[in-house]
């Protein structure tokens, strides 16, 4: 999948910019990475968000999102390291269950790759890291979210009695620039052993 076909993704709940606080960041801009999926995942995801997330509070497509807020001055490198890690092979990720999010549900996501490709990243950005992006990184796809306790209970029980699990496919690494709500797609580094200009 390129850019253009992830573009429609946007993602909420990012931290501003500054000096790194509990807060985030001072300056109101902020860069997010998310992971890119096939379409046919992407699409299945898209749907399942669509169909229980609160209608007047979608302004979200389906999202891995693998760092909510990193900082826009340094943004020459951080493309730079998505381009270096973005140097392996598509994988195989996993969705592996359903969870409560207390005011919503999530699908989890299990794959070994991924978990690499984020370490790695979190090592070399560590100085520029929020509170939020410091923590463990648990990758979920956030199915619903927003709703009373009870309403999400309902949902998580009617997704667990029908789960099972399966297998997208790991495409590549999107960069985004947040816009107060909505992701405006800056890049997207598809997964290969390809190097860009090599024989």
């Amino acid at each position: 999948m390129t850019g253009a076909g992830v573009a429609r993704a946007v993602v909420t709940g990012c931290r501003e910019w500054g000096a790194v606080t509990a807060a985030g960041y001072g300056d109101g801009v902020a860069l997010i990475l998310s992971l890119v999926l096939d379409t046919d995942a992407q699409r299945r995801l898209d749907d399942l968000r669509s169909a229980h997330f609160p209608a007047d509070r979608l302004v979200v497509g389906a999202h891995v999102t693998l760092f909510h807020a990193l900082p826009h001055p340094p943004e020459p490198r951080i493309r730079a390291d998505v381009r270096r890690v973005a140097l392996r092979d598509p994988f195989e990720v996993r969705i592996a269950g359903v969870r409560s999010l207390g005011r919503g549900v999530a699908l989890v996501l299990d794959a070994a790759p991924l978990l690499a490709v984020r370490a790695e990243l979190a090592e070399a950005w560590r100085p520029w890291l929020t509170p939020q992006d410091a923590q463990r990184f648990s990758p979920h796809v956030t199915v619903q979210n927003k709703v009373t306790p009870e309403v999400a209970r309902l949902l998580l029980q009617q997704m667990s009695a029908a789960f099972e699990p399966w297998t997208a496919q790991a495409r590549g690494l999107a960069l985004w620039r947040y816009l107060g709500g909505p992701w405006g797609h800056l890049s997207t580094e598809e997964f290969s052993t390809d190097v860009p200009g090599g024989p």
